[in-house]
């Protein structure tokens, strides 16, 4: 899947979402993590809602394309 198909905010609300996955695995439980969630939660609205999944190219191999891109993203 060519990562230029994907609409940018939503290439964007991925790669926050593993950023902030990221930053919640390493947050110790006595800090607080209930920001982290809330972000997560909000996040994966925001990607699940997404009209790009309304579309013929919205499959679920795109799904798993939009993940790869935006991890290496993330990771980056």
């Amino acid at each position: 899947m060519d990562a230029n198909a994907f609409p940018s905010e939503l290439v964007e609300a991925q790669t926050a979402w593993y950023a902030t996955y990221q930053e919640l695995a390493d947050t110790p439980p006595a800090h607080g993590t209930a920001a982290h969630r809330r972000r997560l939660q909000e996040l994966s609205r925001r990607i699940a809602g997404h009209p790009y999944w309304q579309t013929a190219a919205g499959t679920p191999a795109a799904r798993m394309a939009l993940k790869e891109l935006a991890r290496t993203k993330a990771q980056s």
